[in-house]
């Protein structure tokens, strides 16, 4: 089981990295476009690309987010149980996210090939649609595998 933790970890930093370009792209891109907007030559599709990137940058943080547990947590309640009962809590949450993340991820793809099968593009750049929501799709199904990751260190006693 080392083994699958080590590999979803090495996963999703290397989608974390992907998202943390992303903002940077994001932030030099949109001050580049100010500067230039003085001189009366703003970057043409600069929507879009904050948009496109902005879906990149939140679908592929998630997984390395909860791999780390870095988002914000409200179970002052849950730590107040017995081991054994915050246990079955948190086996039975980490089941609804995956169950909540495979419908997503499922409904991404279809969505994702329904904008490749009908070639929707961007209105001004006319980038394609479908590789940021297949990407999102993949990020979903990755942060299953997280969840099935926390699983199995709540099942060892390795979660606390």
């Amino acid at each position: 089981m080392e083994g699958y933790l080590k590999g979803i970890k090495g996963i999703s930093r290397f989608m974390n990295a992907i998202a943390a370009i992303g903002l940077t792209f994001i932030m030099l891109l949109t001050t580049l476009d100010v500067i230039l907007r003085l001189f009366k030559h703003p970057i043409v599709g600069t929507y879009e690309l904050v948009a496109f990137t902005g879906g990149i940058i939140i679908g592929f943080a998630i997984p390395m987010t909860s791999f780390m547990r870095a988002h914000v947590y409200v179970d002052f309640l849950v730590q107040r149980f017995p081991e054994g009962r915050r246990n079955v809590v948190n086996i039975f949450t980490r089941l609804m996210v995956i169950a909540f993340f495979i419908i997503a991820s499922v409904n991404l793809f279809k969505h994702g090939w329904y904008l490749y099968s009908t070639n929707e593009v961007s209105p001004t750049l006319q980038l394609p649609f479908y590789p940021v929501v297949f990407g999102i799709a993949i990020a979903c199904i990755l942060e299953c595998l997280v969840m099935i990751a926390d699983i199995v260190k709540i099942t060892g006693g390795k979660y606390e």
